[in-house]
């Protein structure tokens, strides 16, 4: 039996609620290209901003760094984003592969459903008012002393 999510005044619970939600949504889609959501949107962050060191990388994500380095290891492992070194010695560089970027374009066509679908569900204006929001609050430099 579906259980409604609890009702919280916290924004941040909430938030959280409906990113695991829609997440769930789009991996369900994105299921048989043997990607995960956070996966695909890594190697389509990094096809437009590479190559890149890590941190400058997990910076743009929003991202810790320690994250950032298990989020990437399975795609450096399959080959789909290489590390190597970066421009001053210390520090490492990302590149999005052929391989990634193969698999990236043959996931696209699954992305655009899971897109398509959301917003049939959620409605397309509501659905960029959202995006809107949720890059706002993303950019707006919010930290653990804010």
């Amino acid at each position: 039996m579906d259980h409604p999510a609890p009702v919280s005044a916290c924004h941040c619970l909430a938030l959280r609620q409906a990113s695991r939600r829609l997440t769930q949504h789009y991996d369900q889609h994105l299921a048989p290209t043997g990607l995960r959501t956070s996966q695909y949107g890594l190697l389509r962050g990094l096809a437009r901003v590479g190559p890149i060191s890590i941190n400058g990388f997990a910076e743009i994500m929003v991202m810790d760094r320690t994250t950032m380095g298990r989020a990437l290891h399975p795609l450096t492992r399959d080959g789909l984003i290489a590390a190597g070194p970066g421009r001053d010695g210390r520090t490492r560089s990302l590149t999005l592969t052929a391989a990634g970027r193969d698999r990236m374009e043959e996931a696209l066509p699954f992305w655009e459903r899971a897109q398509r679908t959301f917003e049939d569900s959620y409605g397309a204006a509501p659905a960029t008012d959202l995006r809107r929001a949720a890059l706002s609050l993303a950019r707006s430099g919010l930290s653990a002393a804010g």
